[in-house]
């Protein structure tokens, strides 16, 4: 299990960096964290019991806690915090930040909703 070595909250709040032995790094952005968050109000409690966040566009992170030896407690900026980040599933996010990115973007645009907070989508047809 990849531990980091070093973790940053930047100056805007708005990202945390991740630092790892062998010069890995990533960048993830707070909210790619908090529509990953491993919380039962996100994930929900089984298979096909998830729910999708939306207009997190704007959220930061309010404040990182270490959970342990094993994870952080992030708290955000919409007062979600029941979230415990592991070092596995942080690194697993860094790791598959595009391709989860680009799933999450999808089923918005499928569910005809919006990353912006205060932002109604009709639908048309």
């Amino acid at each position: 299990m990849p531990v980091p070595s070093r973790i940053i909250v930047n100056q805007q709040k708005d990202s945390l960096n991740m630092e790892y032995q062998g010069d890995v790094r990533f960048n993830l952005p707070a909210e790619y964290l908090r529509v990953s968050s491993p919380s039962a109000e996100v994930r929900g409690h089984g298979k096909g019991q998830e729910v999708l966040q939306i207009g997190k566009r704007n959220v930061t992170i309010q404040s990182i806690q270490k959970s342990g030896n094993y994870a952080l407690q992030i708290t955000f900026s919409d007062g979600h915090d029941s979230g415990i980040f592991t070092w596995e599933y942080l690194f697993e996010l860094g790791s598959n930040h595009t391709a989860n990115w680009a799933g999450y973007l999808e089923r918005l645009h499928a569910a005809g909703e919006s990353r912006d907070p205060d932002t109604q989508v009709v639908r048309l047809s």
